[in-house]
């Protein structure tokens, strides 16, 4: 009678567990858990909107997923050459 009753209790519980819906609102909560540590591993923060000197990485829920921009400094390269005057061979910044 008792291993009836455990074995009764088995199958009441398996087939009451939880529902479809609850499953699917399981794995939406993860999976916005998952963007979201994916945006701050990224460096980013989840807000209302981005500023012009951010990008849209993803979304955190509805919110999007705000970066900075990487600043990259212009390339340039740097002069060899000394200022001379067309008149003479000194250069500009020499003193006498």
């Amino acid at each position: 009678m008792k291993i009836l009753g455990i074995f009764l209790t088995f199958v009441f519980t398996v087939s009451c567990g939880p529902s479809a819906s609850q499953k699917k609102t399981r794995e939406k909560t993860r999976e916005i858990t998952e963007r979201k540590t994916e945006c701050y591993l990224v460096r980013g923060a989840c807000k209302t909107s981005c500023n012009t000197w951010e990008y849209i990485y993803n979304y955190c829920n509805n919110e999007p997923c705000c970066v900075v921009r990487e600043y990259i400094r212009p390339a340039t390269e740097p002069s060899t050459t000394t200022a001379y005057t067309s008149d003479s061979t000194t250069p500009h910044n020499a003193t006498l």
